[in-house]
């Protein structure tokens, strides 16, 4: 039996048989931080580091019926979005969120593998951010996510991802995470966009080296974080320290 009271993480997503990404990565996350992740599955992939072997989508109707038990079954406090895969998901997950809308959901919209296989349809993006995207409390998109998303050719420089940024939350989001991962200099830095605050800037130095599903394991950690009770920009602090020691350890090992 559950225990009703401790909050849980409810984890949207598509599993990696390979351990790197997706699902696995997502609940090894937000068990180190401290809270339980009960799950949805979206996809079920087959995966070594290097490539996506294989791709099987679950129903649109199967994931909105785990959704539905999971928050039904215990006490959820947070929802993290990877991979959806089809449109018809997007559109379940959607419906699910505004039944719950005092849960907070941060998606990581996941479009494509590290190898560059293709993880959502291309007609899904348009539905994603016209159904989804409004929905959630939070949406942490690299530099090349952003693009796509907004529209248009990958940003020059983070005046030009600011600009991006900006013209997407005029569409209806809440809150928007820069993630800066892909652009180069000697520190990396996340922008948080709200449109009743000035940007918050988040930056570190950047490591040499990639990790895989370090894209899962912030807004995993960030989902914990909130599922804690604590503030949006803290959440995304502390969820950006957790990934940069995690960085910090693989570049030891």
């Amino acid at each position: 039996m559950a225990l009703r009271q401790e909050p849980y993480v409810l984890v949207v997503g598509g599993s990696d048989s390979s351990g790197g990404a997706g699902i696995g990565r997502d609940i090894e996350t937000i068990s180190s931080i401290g809270v339980r992740a009960c799950l949805a599955v979206t996809a079920v992939t087959v995966q070594t580091h290097e490539a996506v072997r294989e791709i099987h989508h679950s129903s649109p109707s199967l994931v909105a019926a785990q959704m539905c038990a999971a928050l039904q079954a215990n006490e959820v406090a947070a929802i993290k979005i990877g991979m959806l895969a089809t449109a018809e998901i997007v559109v379940a997950v959607a419906a699910v969120l505004r039944d719950y809308p005092q849960v907070p959901a941060i998606l990581d919209p996941v479009l494509a593998s590290s190898s560059g296989q293709q993880l959502l349809e291309a007609s899904a993006i348009h539905v994603m951010t016209r159904d989804l995207m409004p929905v959630c409390r939070l949406v942490t998109p690299n530099l090349i996510e952003l693009a796509f998303l907004a529209g248009t050719d990958p940003a020059a420089d983070e005046n030009d991802a600011l600009r991006q940024g900006r013209e997407l939350l005029a569409t209806g989001l809440q809150a928007l995470l820069i993630k800066g991962g892909h652009a180069i200099g000697a520190r990396s830095a996340d922008i948080l966009l709200r449109f009743d605050q000035e940007p918050a800037r988040f930056d570190a130095p950047r490591l040499a080296g990639s990790v895989r599903g370090t894209g899962c394991m912030l807004a995993s950690a960030i989902a914990a974080h909130l599922a804690k009770a604590s503030p949006l920009e803290d959440s995304v602090r502390k969820g950006k320290e957790f990934v940069f020691e995690k960085l910090q350890e693989n570049a030891v090992t």
